[in-house]
């Protein structure tokens, strides 16, 4: 069951007001969706954060506006004061629930590589997945298992299970984790040291290549 936020409508947008909103606790927002026009609100800031920490960044919510039917809304964007680290803006997107939406989702590792046990380096270049489904259908995370991975070994976006419930739109050679070689004792001895003469290359040599 989606979490129910409650938010009232914003009228004053000065810079006066939106500073007395937030020293009382309140985040400003604005909820739009395709053929809904734009809503300014404002809602409680630890009741926001706690709904997303306990339901997660592509949760549901229903977002009820002072009196009116509570909306079907995701969080679609948030804005963070650096300094103080306080949540300082926010959007929300009404979404249709019968329409496929993109969305990114959380990518976690599991599992313990044996390649990484014997001295390789597991990398893990990519976090997030771009993912493309109906909004009750979005994952919390996507997890994929590293314990059979050795030195020289990578999973790709193409090595993922193909689901019926959403489909994962980033480039199928694109990879996920990886086992990388250590550095060995014989590849620091045999690289040039700086004070070496470079090697001449013959120019005619390399178009005959």
């Amino acid at each position: 069951m989606a979490t129910t936020l409650k938010a009232v409508k914003r009228e004053d947008h000065k810079g006066s007001a939106t500073r007395k909103l937030r020293l009382n606790g309140q985040v400003p927002g604005i909820v739009y969706g395709k053929e809904k026009g734009n809503t300014s609100i404002s809602l409680d800031s630890l009741e926001l954060i706690k709904a997303v920490r306990d339901d997660g960044r592509n949760a549901i919510f229903k977002l009820a506006v002072d009196s009116g039917q509570p909306l079907e809304v995701m969080l679609h964007d948030y804005q963070m004061e650096p300094i103080k680290d306080e949540l300082v803006h926010v959007d929300f997107y009404i979404v249709d629930m019968k329409e496929e939406m993109d969305v990114e989702v959380a990518l976690v590792l599991t599992g313990e590589a044996p390649g990484a046990k014997t001295g390789g380096v597991l990398q893990q270049p990519l976090y997030e997945l771009q993912v493309r489904a109906k909004p009750k259908n979005i994952p919390e995370e996507i997890t994929v298992d590293v314990s059979q991975l050795e030195v020289g070994d990578s999973i790709s976006v193409a090595d993922l299970p193909i689901s019926d419930k959403y489909e994962i739109t980033d480039d199928p050679d694109t990879t996920i984790a990886t086992v990388l070689a250590p550095d060995t004792i014989e590849d620091v001895e045999e690289a040039p040291s700086e004070n070496d003469e470079p090697e001449l290359v013959d120019p005619d040599a390399e178009g005959k290549k």
